[in-house]
């Protein structure tokens, strides 16, 4: 914790109003311009600043082809400046977000030199600047056909965007001022990002910091993002540049579902113990009006983690009463009450899952896991130091992947593989264990005696030579007095190791539907590395640090009992925020391997009401 301290407080200045982060805005090139205005410019910050604390301003110089007049930036950034924050510079490199967020083309030296005068223009103002999410290429026009020759798509923008990043924006910005700190801002879609020209592995080794995108708003919108992306995309960019990713990004996508929505975005975004959050946009805080229909019904039942009634009561500020009125609010409140648990927190740690750079293969999945209770660590190396590791069908980009499997388990570790890698590397891994699963599918909805969904969904059929393998969780319809089954999650031992294969739905989505009893031994099977793991239904998501502290978060609508469950004898679990001592639940010792509980565990009964949150340490 103090390695990770004092690397945060040298790559980033300290806190000012928030004890473990600062917290930011940002405001668009055109709405800058609008602040010419002394009206707009000093009634918008009122309202602003009025209702949420802030450290820092970015100010963007440049968006859809329209750059800031010179006069009115040196204005506005003065005036920021005045009010005691820091400010920072933006840019947004397109020329018509409307038009399918249309980029600048790189094959054309006109637009190539258009983009490296605004990244010096913005250097002449500040010492740091972001790209906003923008910094690839969707365009297929006839230069870019003709300059991608025989290549790809994904390799020609690869390298054609890793070229532009260096050469025309962080070159040409510290030569006009060496001092200069030149970020780029990824968006949430990391798993696409190659094929647009995000180039995570060469990027992060010559911008000056990276920055995460954590909108999860409505997963029903065109993203379909999980909330578990807020905090998850956080640790990935971690793992790929530790130490330079500067913080998470959240606009008010999803506040039409609640304020809860929204609320959930900004607290799973500092989970992941991030240095900093940037509040999109300036405009969003100062116009989004609060209002009766984002009080959730289960506000209603009490007790919630964010409380809508709070938040919008009138308060006092420096001596003068206010009564909220826009968005800003709730992220303030929100923020404020983050930051009461986060001291108590340490690293965040997880089960490693491997995606190489540049991947593909079940997109997002491991958002979806997240919410059933596994926590994730998303490394884009292998790691070799743990004792479990997932791999998804992104690991197949690794051609030594089974070599590298073969290792884990000659060590004694476990290797955890899904369906979508299993049909992607059957014959490869022939050597190992002979499993099948190609396009035979299932319905089913009965787990036997690890419960019953309430809907029937489509699996993958896994076959496995009898005694070879063994299904540690099963499905059918029915299975329990049936006539077929196929196995959820699968065994073989290889050498000191264990391989276990998870069989995936084939929407990502029913992994929801699976019972708690099934998720429970899921959880059980892969907790050695977290050390606890927790019992209950779906939607309900683990926070674990390296201190032995965890959060516990539930996303479903109503509230929970849930079982936490640590993997050694402890006397008690504590409330990180009351300081409330938990005993330990009487239980029955099983000798049942991944079933029931053995003699070296603890297990702790907790209630969650709805989109709530608690702070355990043991």
């Amino acid at each position: 914790m103090l390695v990770l301290g004092a690397l945060m407080t040298m790559t980033f200045m300290k806190a000012g109003k928030y004890q473990n982060f600062k917290v930011s805005t940002y405001i668009r090139a055109q709405d800058v311009a609008r602040m010419d205005d002394d009206k707009f410019l000093k009634s918008t910050w009122e309202t602003v600043s009025s209702q949420v604390d802030l450290d820092k301003i970015y100010l963007e110089t440049h968006r859809d082809a329209f750059t800031v007049p010179e006069k009115t930036l040196t204005k506005v950034k003065k005036f920021f400046s005045s009010k005691g924050l820091e400010v920072g510079g933006g840019i947004t490199f397109t020329r018509s977000e409307p038009t399918d967020f249309e980029t600048y083309s790189y094959a054309r030296e006109e637009e190539r030199q258009q983009v490296k005068r605004i990244a010096e223009f913005t250097a002449r103002f500040f010492d740091d600047f972001i790209l906003d999410d923008f910094f690839f290429i969707d365009l297929k026009n006839d230069d870019e056909i003709a300059a991608k020759g025989n290549k790809s798509w994904t390799e020609y923008r690869l390298k054609l965007m890793a070229e532009a990043g260096r050469e025309l924006v962080v070159n040409p910005a510290k030569a006009v001022n060496p001092k200069v700190k030149v970020i780029i801002k990824y968006p949430n879609w990391y798993d696409h990002f190659h094929g647009l020209g995000f180039n995570l592995e060469e990027e992060p080794t010559y911008f000056d910091g990276l920055w995460t995108g954590t909108e999860t708003r409505d997963p029903a919108s065109a993203q379909h993002l999980q909330n578990y992306l807020s905090y998850n995309i956080v640790r990935y960019f971690d793992n790929i540049a530790p130490g330079r990713n500067g913080g998470g990004w959240v606009d008010a996508g999803g506040i039409h579902m609640s304020m809860d929505r929204y609320a959930e975005q900004l607290h799973l975004t500092m989970l992941s113990r991030t240095p900093e959050i940037i509040l999109w946009n300036y405009m969003q805080l100062a116009e989004v009006k609060i209002t009766p229909a984002m009080r959730a019904p289960w506000q209603s039942d009490g007790g919630n983690s964010f409380r809508y009634d709070e938040m919008v009561a009138p308060f006092t500020k420096n001596g003068k009463t206010i009564t909220p009125t826009t968005m800003a609010r709730f992220a303030n409140q929100t923020l404020h009450q983050t930051d009461q648990l986060l001291g108590a927190l340490g690293k965040p740690i997880g089960l490693v899952s491997y995606k190489p750079y540049h991947s593909s293969g079940e997109d997002f999945l491991q958002n979806y896991l997240g919410m059933i209770g596994l926590p994730m660590d998303m490394h884009p190396q292998w790691v070799n130091d743990r004792q479990q590791i997932l791999l998804t069908q992104q690991a197949a980009k690794d051609p030594q992947i089974v070599e590298k499997i073969k290792q884990q388990l000659r060590k004694g570790g476990d290797v955890i593989i899904t369906t979508g890698l299993l049909k992607v590397i059957k014959d490869q891994l022939a050597d190992v264990v002979e499993l099948y699963c190609g396009d035979l599918k299932a319905i089913v909805n009965d787990f036997g005696m690890a419960g019953k969904a309430d809907r029937e969904f489509i699996i993958p059929q896994v076959k496995y030579f009898t005694n070879d393998a063994w299904e540690v969780v099963s499905a059918g319809r029915p299975l329990t007095g049936g006539v077929s089954g196929y196995p959820i999650l699968l065994r073989d031992t290889y050498s000191k190791g264990i391989l276990f294969v998870l069989t995936i739905p084939d929407d990502f989505g029913n992994l929801y539907d699976f019972p708690a009893p099934a998720l429970n031994i899921i959880r059980h099977a892969m907790s050695k590395d977290v050390g606890a793991y927790i019992e209950g239904p779906s939607k309900v998501s683990l926070f674990p640090y390296d201190n032995k502290t965890m959060v516990v978060e539930n996303f479903n609508d109503k509230a929970v009992n849930l079982r936490v469950v640590i993997n050694s004898k402890v006397k008690s679990l504590r409330n990180l925020i009351t300081g409330e001592q938990l005993k330990p639940a009487d239980v029955v010792i099983s000798r049942r391997r991944f079933f029931g509980y053995t003699d070296g565990q603890t297990v702790f009964d907790v209630q969650l009401p709805a989109h709530s949150y608690v702070g355990l340490g043991y």
